[in-house]
Protein backbone atom coordinates (compact mmCIF):
# COMPACT_ATOMS: atom_id res chain seq x y z
CA UNK A 1 0.00 0.00 0.00
CA UNK A 2 3.04 2.41 0.60
CA UNK A 3 3.66 2.23 -3.13
CA UNK A 4 0.73 3.75 -4.15
CA UNK A 5 0.09 7.14 -4.55
CA UNK A 6 -3.81 7.69 -5.71
CA UNK A 7 -6.27 5.18 -5.04
CA UNK A 8 -9.95 5.70 -6.37
CA UNK A 9 -12.55 3.26 -5.11
CA UNK A 10 -16.34 2.87 -6.53
CA UNK A 11 -16.13 6.84 -7.17
CA UNK A 12 -19.22 8.34 -8.72
CA UNK A 13 -20.53 11.69 -9.65
CA UNK A 14 -23.57 12.79 -9.87
CA UNK A 15 -24.89 16.90 -11.08
CA UNK A 16 -28.28 17.99 -10.91
CA UNK A 17 -29.26 19.88 -14.07
CA UNK A 18 -32.37 22.03 -13.06
CA UNK A 19 -34.89 23.45 -15.95
CA UNK A 20 -34.93 26.75 -13.78
CA UNK A 21 -32.75 28.65 -11.11
CA UNK A 22 -36.40 28.82 -9.07
CA UNK A 23 -36.77 25.06 -9.25
CA UNK A 24 -32.97 24.07 -7.28
CA UNK A 25 -34.24 27.09 -4.78
CA UNK A 26 -37.45 25.12 -4.28
CA UNK A 27 -35.59 21.79 -3.76
CA UNK A 28 -33.73 23.48 -0.65
CA UNK A 29 -36.76 25.00 0.87
CA UNK A 30 -39.31 22.13 0.33
CA UNK A 31 -37.40 18.87 0.26
CA UNK A 32 -38.99 15.76 -1.07
CA UNK A 33 -39.66 15.04 -4.75
CA UNK A 34 -36.79 15.96 -6.44
CA UNK A 35 -37.11 19.04 -9.66
CA UNK A 36 -33.91 18.16 -11.05
CA UNK A 37 -32.66 15.56 -13.85
CA UNK A 38 -29.71 13.94 -12.54
CA UNK A 39 -26.72 13.51 -14.77
CA UNK A 40 -24.13 11.19 -13.69
CA UNK A 41 -20.32 12.48 -15.07
CA UNK A 42 -18.54 9.38 -13.41
CA UNK A 43 -19.62 6.12 -12.84
CA UNK A 44 -18.41 3.68 -10.42
CA UNK A 45 -14.43 4.50 -11.07
CA UNK A 46 -12.12 2.13 -9.66
CA UNK A 47 -8.14 3.06 -10.24
CA UNK A 48 -4.69 2.94 -8.23
CA UNK A 49 -1.97 4.60 -9.27
CA UNK A 50 1.90 3.80 -8.43
CA UNK A 51 4.64 5.92 -6.94
CA UNK A 52 6.45 7.01 -10.01
CA UNK A 53 3.94 5.84 -12.54
CA UNK A 54 2.91 8.60 -15.63
CA UNK A 55 -0.58 7.90 -16.14
CA UNK A 56 -2.38 8.92 -19.50
CA UNK A 57 -5.84 9.86 -19.53
CA UNK A 58 -7.87 9.58 -22.78
CA UNK A 59 -11.25 9.76 -23.94
CA UNK A 60 -14.06 12.36 -25.74
CA UNK A 61 -15.07 15.67 -24.69
CA UNK A 62 -17.43 15.12 -21.80
CA UNK A 63 -16.33 11.72 -21.22
CA UNK A 64 -15.61 12.86 -17.44
CA UNK A 65 -11.66 12.96 -17.64
CA UNK A 66 -11.71 16.68 -16.05
CA UNK A 67 -14.25 15.37 -13.01
CA UNK A 68 -12.31 12.78 -11.92
CA UNK A 69 -9.38 14.99 -11.82
CA UNK A 70 -11.37 17.50 -10.14
CA UNK A 71 -12.57 14.95 -7.65
CA UNK A 72 -8.74 13.22 -7.36
CA UNK A 73 -7.15 17.39 -6.51
CA UNK A 74 -10.04 18.02 -3.88
CA UNK A 75 -11.43 20.98 -5.66
CA UNK A 76 -15.04 18.48 -6.09
CA UNK A 77 -16.51 16.08 -3.99
CA UNK A 78 -17.51 12.24 -4.99
CA UNK A 79 -21.29 11.90 -4.40
CA UNK A 80 -20.15 8.24 -3.46
CA UNK A 81 -16.61 6.32 -3.22
CA UNK A 82 -13.55 7.22 -1.17
CA UNK A 83 -10.34 8.71 -3.10
CA UNK A 84 -7.17 9.16 -1.07
CA UNK A 85 -4.16 10.81 -1.96
CA UNK A 86 -0.39 10.09 -1.06
CA UNK A 87 2.10 13.24 -1.22
CA UNK A 88 1.93 16.99 -2.36
CA UNK A 89 -0.12 17.15 -5.19
CA UNK A 90 0.11 20.33 -7.60
CA UNK A 91 -2.38 20.50 -10.58
CA UNK A 92 -2.85 22.41 -13.80
CA UNK A 93 -6.66 21.77 -14.48
CA UNK A 94 -8.46 25.03 -16.10
CA UNK A 95 -6.71 28.20 -17.12
CA UNK A 96 -6.54 30.05 -14.68
CA UNK A 97 -7.56 28.45 -12.10
CA UNK A 98 -6.53 29.41 -8.26
CA UNK A 99 -4.75 32.66 -9.65
CA UNK A 100 -6.25 35.99 -8.98
CA UNK A 101 -7.05 38.60 -12.14
CA UNK A 102 -6.49 41.28 -9.77
CA UNK A 103 -2.73 40.10 -8.37
CA UNK A 104 0.39 40.85 -10.16
CA UNK A 105 1.68 37.56 -11.38
CA UNK A 106 4.80 37.65 -8.57
CA UNK A 107 1.54 38.05 -5.81
CA UNK A 108 0.30 35.27 -7.15
CA UNK A 109 3.07 32.97 -7.40
CA UNK A 110 3.89 33.80 -3.55
CA UNK A 111 -0.34 33.07 -2.80
CA UNK A 112 -0.26 29.96 -4.94
CA UNK A 113 3.18 28.63 -3.61
CA UNK A 114 1.39 28.98 -0.34
CA UNK A 115 -1.81 26.87 -0.88
CA UNK A 116 1.03 24.07 -2.82
CA UNK A 117 2.37 23.57 1.10
CA UNK A 118 5.31 26.18 0.95
CA UNK A 119 6.16 29.31 3.15
CA UNK A 120 7.56 32.30 2.50
CA UNK A 121 11.24 31.87 2.43
CA UNK A 122 11.13 28.60 0.35
CA UNK A 123 8.88 30.65 -2.12
CA UNK A 124 11.34 33.14 -2.39
CA UNK A 125 14.17 30.81 -2.52
CA UNK A 126 12.14 29.45 -6.28
CA UNK A 127 11.08 32.65 -7.42
CA UNK A 128 13.62 33.38 -9.86
CA UNK A 129 13.74 30.02 -11.05
CA UNK A 130 9.89 30.13 -11.38
CA UNK A 131 10.10 33.48 -13.38
CA UNK A 132 13.12 32.51 -15.52
CA UNK A 133 10.75 29.37 -16.46
CA UNK A 134 7.83 31.32 -17.79
CA UNK A 135 9.30 33.66 -19.31
CA UNK A 136 6.93 36.44 -19.31
CA UNK A 137 9.23 39.02 -18.38
CA UNK A 138 8.54 42.23 -16.95
CA UNK A 139 4.67 40.95 -17.10
CA UNK A 140 5.40 39.35 -13.83
CA UNK A 141 4.89 42.47 -12.15
CA UNK A 142 1.51 43.18 -13.73
CA UNK A 143 -2.27 42.02 -12.82
CA UNK A 144 -2.54 38.61 -14.38
CA UNK A 145 -6.03 39.85 -15.96
CA UNK A 146 -3.65 41.92 -18.52
CA UNK A 147 -2.13 38.43 -19.61
CA UNK A 148 -2.40 36.62 -22.99
CA UNK A 149 -3.66 32.71 -22.57
CA UNK A 150 -0.34 31.79 -23.43
CA UNK A 151 1.79 34.57 -20.41
CA UNK A 152 -0.93 32.43 -17.94
CA UNK A 153 -0.31 28.96 -18.92
CA UNK A 154 3.43 29.44 -18.68
CA UNK A 155 3.13 31.25 -15.01
CA UNK A 156 0.99 28.48 -13.61
CA UNK A 157 3.15 25.38 -14.98
CA UNK A 158 6.38 27.14 -13.89
CA UNK A 159 4.41 27.35 -10.32
CA UNK A 160 3.23 24.13 -10.33
CA UNK A 161 6.22 22.29 -11.58
CA UNK A 162 8.84 24.19 -9.50
CA UNK A 163 7.33 23.21 -6.15
CA UNK A 164 8.61 19.73 -7.07
CA UNK A 165 5.45 17.73 -6.20
CA UNK A 166 4.84 14.44 -5.49
CA UNK A 167 2.28 14.12 -7.30
CA UNK A 168 1.32 16.37 -10.75
CA UNK A 169 -1.74 16.48 -12.43
CA UNK A 170 -1.82 18.51 -16.01
CA UNK A 171 -5.21 18.72 -17.91
CA UNK A 172 -4.53 19.53 -21.81
CA UNK A 173 -3.35 23.03 -20.86
CA UNK A 174 -0.22 22.65 -22.32
CA UNK A 175 -2.09 22.90 -25.90
CA UNK A 176 -2.11 26.65 -24.79
CA UNK A 177 1.24 27.27 -25.36
CA UNK A 178 3.77 27.71 -28.47
CA UNK A 179 6.01 24.94 -29.58
CA UNK A 180 9.16 26.43 -27.80
CA UNK A 181 7.24 26.64 -24.67
CA UNK A 182 5.48 22.98 -24.75
CA UNK A 183 9.28 21.44 -25.91
CA UNK A 184 10.53 23.50 -22.41
CA UNK A 185 7.29 21.82 -20.35
CA UNK A 186 7.42 18.20 -21.90
CA UNK A 187 11.46 18.30 -20.94
CA UNK A 188 10.26 19.42 -17.36
CA UNK A 189 7.80 16.52 -16.81
CA UNK A 190 10.84 14.23 -18.01
CA UNK A 191 13.03 15.63 -15.27
CA UNK A 192 9.42 14.86 -12.64
CA UNK A 193 9.39 11.33 -13.92
CA UNK A 194 13.03 10.88 -13.45
CA UNK A 195 12.80 11.87 -9.61
CA UNK A 196 10.34 9.40 -9.36
CA UNK A 197 6.93 11.58 -9.72
CA UNK A 198 3.65 10.71 -10.30
CA UNK A 199 1.84 12.35 -12.81
CA UNK A 200 -1.62 12.41 -14.41
CA UNK A 201 -1.69 13.92 -18.21
CA UNK A 202 -4.84 14.14 -19.96
CA UNK A 203 -4.31 14.84 -23.63
CA UNK A 204 -6.06 14.31 -26.52
CA UNK A 205 -2.54 13.89 -28.56
CA UNK A 206 -1.96 9.98 -29.04
CA UNK A 207 2.00 10.73 -29.98
CA UNK A 208 2.19 12.69 -26.34
CA UNK A 209 0.46 10.46 -24.54
CA UNK A 210 2.02 7.35 -26.15
CA UNK A 211 5.91 9.32 -25.21
CA UNK A 212 5.16 10.21 -22.00
CA UNK A 213 3.21 8.01 -20.16
CA UNK A 214 4.12 4.21 -19.10
CA UNK A 215 0.08 3.06 -18.44
CA UNK A 216 -3.19 4.60 -19.58
CA UNK A 217 -6.91 4.92 -19.33
CA UNK A 218 -9.62 5.05 -21.79
CA UNK A 219 -13.04 6.77 -20.12
CA UNK A 220 -15.99 7.33 -21.62
CA UNK A 221 -19.14 8.49 -20.94
CA UNK A 222 -17.85 8.25 -17.26
CA UNK A 223 -16.87 4.66 -17.06
CA UNK A 224 -13.46 3.41 -17.23
CA UNK A 225 -13.80 1.13 -20.13
CA UNK A 226 -9.96 0.45 -20.64
CA UNK A 227 -6.54 0.20 -19.03
CA UNK A 228 -3.39 -0.96 -20.28
CA UNK A 229 -0.11 0.23 -21.93
CA UNK A 230 -0.41 3.88 -24.14
CA UNK A 231 0.02 2.34 -26.98
CA UNK A 232 -3.04 -0.29 -26.82
CA UNK A 233 -5.40 2.31 -25.12
CA UNK A 234 -4.96 4.58 -27.58
CA UNK A 235 -5.63 2.25 -30.47
CA UNK A 236 -8.66 1.47 -28.70
CA UNK A 237 -9.49 5.20 -28.19
CA UNK A 238 -8.60 5.99 -31.78
CA UNK A 239 -11.46 3.16 -33.02
CA UNK A 240 -13.77 4.83 -30.66
CA UNK A 241 -13.67 8.25 -31.89
CA UNK A 242 -14.21 7.23 -35.34
CA UNK A 243 -16.95 4.55 -35.28
CA UNK A 244 -19.75 5.50 -36.59
CA UNK A 245 -23.02 6.64 -34.72
CA UNK A 246 -24.60 2.79 -34.95
CA UNK A 247 -21.39 1.01 -34.08
CA UNK A 248 -20.29 2.87 -31.22
CA UNK A 249 -22.61 0.96 -28.39
CA UNK A 250 -20.92 -2.49 -30.21
CA UNK A 251 -17.41 -1.21 -30.00
CA UNK A 252 -18.07 0.22 -26.42
CA UNK A 253 -19.08 -3.46 -25.53
CA UNK A 254 -15.95 -5.15 -27.19
CA UNK A 255 -13.82 -2.67 -25.73
CA UNK A 256 -15.28 -3.35 -21.84
CA UNK A 257 -14.50 -7.00 -22.53
CA UNK A 258 -11.16 -6.28 -22.25
CA UNK A 259 -10.99 -6.38 -18.47
CA UNK A 260 -6.99 -7.29 -17.76
CA UNK A 261 -4.12 -6.23 -19.78
CA UNK A 262 -3.52 -9.59 -21.31
CA UNK A 263 -6.55 -9.21 -23.33
CA UNK A 264 -5.88 -5.45 -24.43
CA UNK A 265 -2.17 -6.58 -26.12
CA UNK A 266 -3.58 -9.63 -27.42
CA UNK A 267 -6.34 -7.17 -29.21
CA UNK A 268 -3.71 -4.95 -30.56
CA UNK A 269 -1.24 -8.25 -31.24
CA UNK A 270 -4.59 -9.08 -33.49
CA UNK A 271 -5.56 -6.61 -35.10
CA UNK A 272 -1.80 -5.64 -35.74
CA UNK A 273 -1.59 -9.53 -37.30
CA UNK A 274 -4.26 -8.74 -39.50
CA UNK A 275 -3.72 -5.30 -41.29
CA UNK A 276 -1.38 -3.37 -39.46
CA UNK A 277 2.26 -5.01 -40.19
CA UNK A 278 4.04 -2.70 -42.55
CA UNK A 279 5.47 -5.46 -44.21
CA UNK A 280 2.20 -6.16 -46.01
CA UNK A 281 1.51 -4.32 -49.20
CA UNK A 282 -2.02 -4.53 -48.51
CA UNK A 283 -2.30 -3.70 -45.19
CA UNK A 284 -3.49 -0.11 -45.34
CA UNK A 285 -6.98 0.53 -44.98
CA UNK A 286 -9.74 3.02 -45.48
CA UNK A 287 -12.58 4.32 -42.73
CA UNK A 288 -15.01 5.97 -44.50
CA UNK A 289 -16.09 8.07 -41.17
CA UNK A 290 -12.55 9.80 -40.23
CA UNK A 291 -12.94 12.88 -42.20
CA UNK A 292 -11.59 16.44 -41.11
CA UNK A 293 -13.99 18.91 -39.25
CA UNK A 294 -11.74 21.77 -39.19
CA UNK A 295 -11.26 22.61 -43.10
CA UNK A 296 -11.11 25.76 -43.93
CA UNK A 297 -11.75 26.18 -48.21
CA UNK A 298 -9.92 29.72 -49.21
CA UNK A 299 -11.80 32.34 -51.45
CA UNK A 300 -11.29 30.90 -55.03
CA UNK A 301 -9.89 32.86 -57.29
CA UNK A 302 -10.55 31.28 -60.74
CA UNK A 303 -9.57 27.61 -59.75
CA UNK A 304 -11.05 25.43 -57.39
CA UNK A 305 -9.84 22.46 -55.66
CA UNK A 306 -11.76 18.85 -54.87
CA UNK A 307 -11.44 15.23 -54.61
CA UNK A 308 -8.72 15.30 -52.51
CA UNK A 309 -7.42 11.83 -51.16
CA UNK A 310 -4.94 9.32 -50.48
CA UNK A 311 -4.69 5.76 -52.42
CA UNK A 312 -1.73 2.92 -52.14
CA UNK A 313 -0.14 2.23 -55.25
CA UNK A 314 -2.43 0.31 -56.49
CA UNK A 315 -5.25 2.86 -56.68
CA UNK A 316 -7.06 1.95 -53.50
CA UNK A 317 -8.27 4.84 -51.40
CA UNK A 318 -6.60 4.31 -47.90
CA UNK A 319 -6.69 6.77 -44.89
CA UNK A 320 -5.13 4.54 -42.44
CA UNK A 321 -1.65 3.87 -43.38
CA UNK A 322 1.58 1.99 -42.37
CA UNK A 323 4.75 2.92 -41.55
CA UNK A 324 7.75 3.05 -44.25
CA UNK A 325 5.18 2.65 -47.11
CA UNK A 326 4.40 4.57 -49.72
CA UNK A 327 1.47 6.57 -50.52
CA UNK A 328 0.04 8.86 -53.13
CA UNK A 329 -1.78 12.17 -52.11
CA UNK A 330 -4.09 12.99 -54.99
CA UNK A 331 -6.54 16.00 -55.68
CA UNK A 332 -8.18 17.87 -59.01
CA UNK A 333 -7.98 21.74 -59.55
CA UNK A 334 -11.12 22.98 -62.51
CA UNK A 335 -10.04 26.21 -64.07
CA UNK A 336 -12.76 28.91 -64.54
CA UNK A 337 -10.13 30.73 -65.47
CA UNK A 338 -6.86 31.13 -67.80
CA UNK A 339 -4.62 31.18 -65.39
CA UNK A 340 -0.48 31.64 -65.97
CA UNK A 341 2.50 30.27 -63.99
CA UNK A 342 0.72 27.62 -62.20
CA UNK A 343 1.98 25.39 -59.45
CA UNK A 344 1.03 22.87 -56.87
CA UNK A 345 1.40 22.51 -53.48
CA UNK A 346 0.50 20.16 -50.12
CA UNK A 347 1.77 19.72 -46.66
CA UNK A 348 1.33 17.27 -43.74
CA UNK A 349 0.73 18.57 -40.24
CA UNK A 350 0.17 17.18 -36.70
CA UNK A 351 -3.02 18.02 -34.72
CA UNK A 352 -1.48 20.66 -33.20
CA UNK A 353 -0.84 22.43 -36.33
CA UNK A 354 3.06 22.07 -36.50
CA UNK A 355 3.98 21.59 -40.15
CA UNK A 356 5.94 18.55 -40.70
CA UNK A 357 6.65 18.67 -44.34
CA UNK A 358 4.85 18.70 -47.98
CA UNK A 359 6.21 19.90 -51.54
CA UNK A 360 5.56 21.65 -54.68
CA UNK A 361 5.11 20.66 -58.06
CA UNK A 362 7.38 23.40 -59.63
CA UNK A 363 9.89 25.74 -58.79
CA UNK A 364 8.82 29.32 -59.37
CA UNK A 365 10.88 29.57 -62.75
CA UNK A 366 9.74 26.10 -64.23
CA UNK A 367 5.81 26.63 -62.99
CA UNK A 368 3.13 26.15 -65.72
CA UNK A 369 3.28 28.82 -68.50
CA UNK A 370 -0.37 28.35 -68.63
CA UNK A 371 -3.63 26.53 -67.71
CA UNK A 372 -6.52 26.89 -69.98
CA UNK A 373 -9.88 28.66 -68.80
CA UNK A 374 -12.16 24.93 -68.32
CA UNK A 375 -9.58 22.92 -67.98
CA UNK A 376 -8.97 20.29 -64.92
CA UNK A 377 -5.84 19.09 -63.97
CA UNK A 378 -5.15 16.23 -61.53
CA UNK A 379 -2.62 16.39 -58.91
CA UNK A 380 -0.27 13.70 -57.26
CA UNK A 381 2.09 13.70 -54.82
CA UNK A 382 3.87 10.57 -53.98
CA UNK A 383 5.69 10.28 -50.57
CA UNK A 384 6.87 7.87 -48.22
CA UNK A 385 5.12 7.57 -44.87
CA UNK A 386 8.03 8.04 -42.38
CA UNK A 387 5.60 8.96 -39.63
CA UNK A 388 5.12 7.31 -36.33
CA UNK A 389 1.63 6.51 -35.18
CA UNK A 390 -0.59 9.05 -35.04
CA UNK A 391 -3.24 11.21 -36.66
CA UNK A 392 -2.28 13.77 -39.46
CA UNK A 393 -3.86 16.20 -41.45
CA UNK A 394 -3.21 17.27 -45.15
CA UNK A 395 -3.28 21.01 -46.78
CA UNK A 396 -3.47 21.82 -50.71
CA UNK A 397 -3.21 24.47 -52.61
CA UNK A 398 -2.55 26.24 -55.96
CA UNK A 399 -0.41 28.55 -57.46
CA UNK A 400 -0.43 31.30 -59.74
CA UNK A 401 0.35 34.88 -61.22
CA UNK A 402 -2.18 37.84 -60.43
CA UNK A 403 -1.12 41.24 -61.58
CA UNK A 404 2.49 39.77 -61.66
CA UNK A 405 2.17 38.45 -58.35
CA UNK A 406 2.09 35.14 -57.33
CA UNK A 407 -1.33 34.24 -54.71
CA UNK A 408 -2.92 31.23 -54.24
CA UNK A 409 -5.66 30.60 -56.24
CA UNK A 410 -7.33 28.45 -54.02
CA UNK A 411 -6.22 26.79 -50.87
CA UNK A 412 -7.92 24.23 -48.45
CA UNK A 413 -6.52 23.83 -45.12
CA UNK A 414 -7.06 20.53 -43.29
CA UNK A 415 -8.58 19.13 -46.75
CA UNK A 416 -7.99 15.43 -45.44
CA UNK A 417 -6.68 13.41 -42.56
CA UNK A 418 -4.79 10.29 -42.60
CA UNK A 419 -3.86 7.72 -38.89
CA UNK A 420 -0.62 5.94 -38.93
CA UNK A 421 -1.32 2.85 -37.33
CA UNK A 422 -0.14 1.42 -34.26
CA UNK A 423 2.12 -1.11 -33.94
CA UNK A 424 4.03 -2.98 -31.10
CA UNK A 425 7.63 -2.68 -29.70
CA UNK A 426 8.75 -0.06 -32.02
CA UNK A 427 12.04 0.97 -31.87
CA UNK A 428 12.14 4.72 -33.54
CA UNK A 429 10.60 7.47 -31.20
CA UNK A 430 9.80 11.08 -31.92
CA UNK A 431 7.10 11.79 -35.00
CA UNK A 432 9.72 11.05 -38.02
CA UNK A 433 10.86 7.69 -38.50
CA UNK A 434 14.48 7.88 -39.55
CA UNK A 435 15.18 4.30 -40.69
CA UNK A 436 17.83 4.82 -37.88
CA UNK A 437 20.38 1.42 -38.03
CA UNK A 438 21.26 0.95 -34.76
CA UNK A 439 24.62 -1.25 -33.80
CA UNK A 440 25.78 -2.40 -30.19
CA UNK A 441 28.91 -3.98 -29.48
CA UNK A 442 30.62 -4.90 -26.54
CA UNK A 443 34.34 -3.27 -26.17
CA UNK A 444 37.01 -5.38 -25.15
CA UNK A 445 40.78 -4.33 -25.11
CA UNK A 446 41.41 -7.12 -27.58
CA UNK A 447 38.38 -7.34 -29.72
CA UNK A 448 34.72 -5.72 -30.61
CA UNK A 449 31.91 -7.63 -30.01
CA UNK A 450 28.73 -7.43 -31.24
CA UNK A 451 25.76 -7.46 -29.52
CA UNK A 452 22.72 -8.03 -31.44
CA UNK A 453 23.78 -7.06 -34.81
CA UNK A 454 23.25 -9.67 -36.94
CA UNK A 455 19.28 -9.75 -36.22
CA UNK A 456 18.72 -6.43 -36.02
CA UNK A 457 20.14 -5.88 -39.58
CA UNK A 458 18.39 -8.37 -41.06
CA UNK A 459 15.23 -6.97 -39.77
CA UNK A 460 16.40 -3.77 -41.16
CA UNK A 461 17.15 -4.68 -44.60
CA UNK A 462 13.53 -6.71 -44.68
CA UNK A 463 12.06 -3.65 -43.57
CA UNK A 464 13.58 -1.50 -46.36
CA UNK A 465 12.96 -4.27 -48.80
CA UNK A 466 9.15 -4.17 -48.13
Amino acid sequence: MSEIAISVKNVSKCFKRYAQPVDRLKDLLLPGKSRANEFWALQNIDLEVLKGQTLGIVGRNGSGKSTLLQIIVGTLTPTSGEVQVRGRISALLELGSGFNPEFTGRQNVFFNGRLLGLDHKEIEAKFDQIAAFADIGDFIEQPVKTYSSGMFVRLAFAVVTTVEPDILVVDEALSVGDEAFQRKCFARLQSIRERGGTILFVSHSAASVIDLCNSAILIDHGELLLSGNPKSVVFNYQKLIYAPAGKIQALREDIRSMNHQGKVNQSLNDSITKSSSPRQKASALYDPDMKPKSTISYISIGAKISQTHITNLEGKTVNILCRRSNYIYTYQVKFSETAYRVRFGMLIKTISGFELGGAVSHTLDKAIECVEQGSTVQVQFRFHCLLQPGVYFLNAGVLGLVDDTEVFLHRCVDTAMFRVQIEENILETGLVDFKVDTHVSLLNQSQVIPIGIEKKSKEIERNLEA
